[in-house]
């Protein structure tokens, strides 16, 4: 025999694989990603878009302060609607037939957020707008999440943070612009409308964009062989992850659903044999929750409001609403890059550490502030402790748990109840958003900003141990591997 021949004891006998090349398709799996979290930047647009104008509703429909805090929660209301409808739609229409719904809503909503006449009327836009940044919350995440591999899954489900947060910041950039043009929020600027109306028609064009896109992105494969349209769904994998990898990842798929393969429904979170809800989904509620608990929506509803409490102009305010989008887009792009190295939970630890402390600091400063005649807080030197605590809480809320529990709900789930997991636990994220968003007005009315931020110090405290105990690493871990 040649040199060049085979030593047949050095053959390895193990039995033979199929097959795998790593011929994954990363750039159009960013690209479709990326086309989802259009989704997201509307979700923040949207939600960020009511800081600046919550003078001009006060103004134009002659609310008090409980009627004020109704007309900006009441988007969350329909948030909570349509998350929960969303999660359970989409196994049933598909992940990308409820982004297209939730698009078409946000045109809708934009339009007439910024027509309305009277508080009934901006109250029922803005709910449905709500039922569209739900049903994006939950769906974009979900769907990220179900075309991604495992190995980039965390950093591409961050995109979505990022995009609400770039959302949130283009909003404030918008409504600081359009407010200097005018002269204020309630200035009548072009076509004489209000400068306050045109900072909802502003969103009118991203929505649009959205729409188009989705026509250009694939279903989700788990949805496809969850609904028996294998075919399909091997054809979708060739895209993202090769030919060779496709014909296995449908087998893995079909496998993870062949031990109660039905089309997924809500009594599917019911243990068959406790009976008893099952624990994965009071975790996912707990992450959903806590999120809200810690007040960061507070600060992106009413930062205006809460800097011209404390002293700072108008202009000021919402310059200072820039600067913490700024600091937040920073974050998320810093979660980006760790998220898939240091794992998911060891980034809410120390979010929730770093939240205690910042939000701590601001209570003293403003439980050790004077009062003015008019009941706005004097901060005098402890005035640059709050604003370089409130950006730092902002930080640490955007490299843990803004990102973190939006990754976590789109992939602890397993296949069989991701859907019906999604909508509870997103009907207690909107849900706890509505309740601390309601509040926060009769809150700083009674027990003043030190009480309220208290609050939410103590809940970010509680939310350290409820991570340490509760929450498990999915880090690297497929979806066909999570366990419920």
């Amino acid at each position: 025999m040649s040199s060049d021949s085979l030593d047949l004891n050095d053959v390895d006998t193990t039995p033979i694989q199929p097959a795998v090349t790593n011929s994954e398709n990363i750039g159009f799996v960013v690209f479709i990603s990326c086309i989802a979290t259009i989704g997201g930047f509307l979700f923040g647009f949207d939600s960020g878009v009511i800081n600046g104008t919550v003078d001009g509703l006060q103004q134009a429909f002659n609310s008090n302060s409980v009627g004020t805090g109704f007309n900006v929660a009441s988007m969350l209301l329909g948030c909570a609607v349509g998350a929960f409808f969303a999660g359970t739609l989409a196994d049933v229409y598909g992940r990308r037939a409820l982004l297209i719904v939730a698009a078409v809503l946000f045109i809708i909503s934009a339009w007439g957020s910024g027509v309305a006449g009277s508080s009934f009327e901006f109250v029922i836009y803005r709910i449905i707008g709500g039922l569209a940044v739900g049903a994006a919350s939950v769906m974009a995440p979900a769907y990220i999440s179900e075309v991604a591999p495992a190995q980039y899954r965390g950093m591409l489900t961050t995109i979505q943070q990022v995009a609400i947060i770039f959302g949130l910041f283009m909003a404030f950039v918008s409504n600081y612009l359009l407010a200097d043009v005018a002269g204020s929020a309630v200035t009548p600027l072009w076509l004489n409308f209000e400068a306050w109306r045109w900072m909802f028609w502003i969103e009118l064009a991203p929505a649009t964009l959205f729409l188009f896109a989705l026509l250009f992105i694939p279903e989700s494969p788990r949805f496809l062989v969850a609904s028996g349209k294998k075919q399909a769904a091997q054809k979708v994998l060739a895209k993202l992850y090769g030919s060779d990898n496709a014909v296995l990842k449908v087998n893995e798929i079909d496998a993870s659903l062949a031990k109660d393969h039905h089309r997924p429904k809500l009594s599917d979170l019911i243990d068959k044999v406790s009976g008893k809800v099952r624990p994965i989904v009071w975790v996912g509620i707990g992450l959903a929750v806590f999120q809200q608990l810690v007040g960061i929506n507070v600060v992106f509803y009413y930062g205006a409001v809460l800097w011209q409490a404390v002293g700072f102009s108008e202009s000021d305010a919402l310059l200072i609403n820039v600067i913490s989008g700024g600091v937040s887009i920073a974050a998320c792009i810093i979660t980006m890059a760790v998220i898939d190295k240091v794992g998911r939970k060891p980034l809410l630890v120390i979010g929730s550490i770093g939240m205690t402390i910042t939000l701590a600091a601001m209570v003293f400063a403003f439980a050790n502030s004077a009062t003015d005649p008019n009941g706005n807080l004097v901060l005098g030197g402890l005035g640059t402790l709050a604003l370089i605590a409130a950006n730092a809480y902002v930080f640490f809320f955007n490299i843990s748990w803004g990102p973190v529990m939006w990754v976590m709900l789109g992939e602890m789930f397993p296949n069989q109840i991701r859907g019906s997991g999604l909508a509870i636990a997103g009907l207690a994220q909107w849900g706890a958003n509505f309740a601390i968003t309601m509040t926060f007005p009769i809150m700083l009315a009674s027990i003043g900003l030190a009480g309220a931020y208290g609050f939410y110090a103590i809940c970010a405290l509680i939310s350290v141990g409820f991570v340490f105990k509760l929450v498990h690493e999915t880090k690297g871990v497929e979806l066909e591997d999570m366990q419920g």
